[in-house]
Formats: structure tokens, C-alpha cells, sequence
């Protein structure tokens, strides 16, 4: 179940199945900026070092638990293949006993760019079929500023971009994504956010 053995045969991007309908676009291009940077002829060392952690599906599939930004990142710059460490075999399972199985893991996140939670179904096929979720990109934008901390708790981002999109506009945030940015700071300091995963707002005093 845990077997986490690297796949050393490539896989394409284009096979790899999300487990999550949303991503942050604005991230996706961070991600395309450091692999210009980065990639070039040391394209096989940095995708090496960053090989994707997935589990196999019904029909083998490849289905990604990270990494979403990153492998679309990739595929938008005409990459075509990357390693996966592969962390669990569950290719025996049904689709629907496979579903069940990685929401009860904190390994899927059906829910799509207004916050509702979706069907199973209704997650896209390929990476490049995901919707933009600019909260998502809000809430990478302000752990990357201080907002609050890297924690390990499953879609910790998602917790913030949910927590943001019932404060914020959306159009607001799509127009000046920069001062959207700087009242995301302050409710991210207030005690309003104190239940948030990685929350860093000033302590009490006894």
C-alpha cells in the first residue's frame, strides 16, 4: 500500500488523472518561470528531483496526490514526460470504492472554483483540463508572504482559499490581485483565522 518506488520509465503528463477539480493559474506560471529557469539542459536533473507522487487507479492509471501545479506547469512548456514515485497500488479497487478511499485519506478535493463540493464524476480527466481558482493562487501568494505557515495537513491551501473567497471578491481579487494580497495578510493575522492550518497571528498574553 505504501510501496513508494520510483517509476523509472517516464510517464506521460498528459495520462495523469487529477484528483482535484481547481488550481491557481497564477501559481501554474510561477511554476513555468522556474522551470525556464531551471530546466534548459539541466531539465533531467530538476525533473529528477522532482518526481510526482501518485497512486494507481482503476485500469492502472496514474492519479496525482501533488504536485497538480507543477506537472501542468510542465505540460503548458511542452514537456511531455515525468517520473512518478508511486505511493499506493489501489488499481484493484472500483472506481467507486477508489474514490471513497482517497477522500477518506485526505487524497482528493472534489470541489470546484466557488467552493462547492462536486461529485466524483465531475473531477477532470487531465491536468489540462483544470479550472482556475484565483482564491487557490491567493492563498499560495500569501503563505509565500508570510501570511501563515507550511503545515501538513491535506489541501491546507484550499482550507485558505475557501476561508478568503467568503471575505473577498473574486473580481477584486482578479483585478488587483496585489491589494487583494494585502487584506489577505490582514485577515490571515486576525483572530478571525485562528482555526486555519499553519495560522500565525499574534498570541495572547496571559
Amino acid at each position: 500500500m505504501s510501496a513508494r518506488e520510483p517509476v523509472l520509465n517516464p510517464v506521460r503528463i498528459k495520462t495523469l488523472r487529477p484528483t482535484q477539480m481547481t488550481l491557481g493559474l497564477r501559481e501554474v506560471e510561477e511554476k513555468r518561470r522556474m522551470w525556464r529557469e531551471r530546466g534548459g539542459e539541466k531539465g533531467s536533473e530538476f525533473l529528477g528531483r522532482h518526481m510526482i507522487p501518485v497512486v494507481l487507479g482503476p485500469k492502472r492509471r496514474h492519479y496525482l496526490i501533488d504536485h497538480h501545479h507543477l506537472a501542468r506547469a510542465l505540460e503548458d512548456e511542452g514537456v511531455r514526460d515525468v517520473l512518478v514515485n508511486v505511493v499506493a497500488d489501489l488499481s484493484r479497487l472500483s472506481r467507486d470504492a477508489f474514490w471513497i478511499f482517497l477522500d477518506n485519506r485526505g487524497w482528493c478535493h472534489p470541489y470546484d472554483a466557488q467552493g462547492h463540493r462536486r461529485n466524483f464524476d465531475d473531477i477532470p480527466a487531465t491536468v489540462a483540463e483544470m479550472l482556475d481558482d484565483p482564491f487557490r493562487s491567493l492563498a499560495g501568494e500569501l503563505r509565500g508572504a508570510g501570511g501563515y505557515a507550511k503545515d501538513e495537513s491535506p489541501f491546507s491551501e484550499f482550507i485558505w482559499a475557501d476561508f478568503l473567497r467568503r471575505r473577498l471578491k473574486r473580481k477584486a481579487v482578479e483585478k488587483n490581485f496585489m491589494t487583494s494580497l494585502g487584506e489577505a495578510l490582514i485577515l490571515a493575522k486576525s483572530e478571525e483565522a485562528n482555526f486555519l492550518p499553519g495560522w500565525c497571528g499574534p498570541s495572547r498574553d496571559d
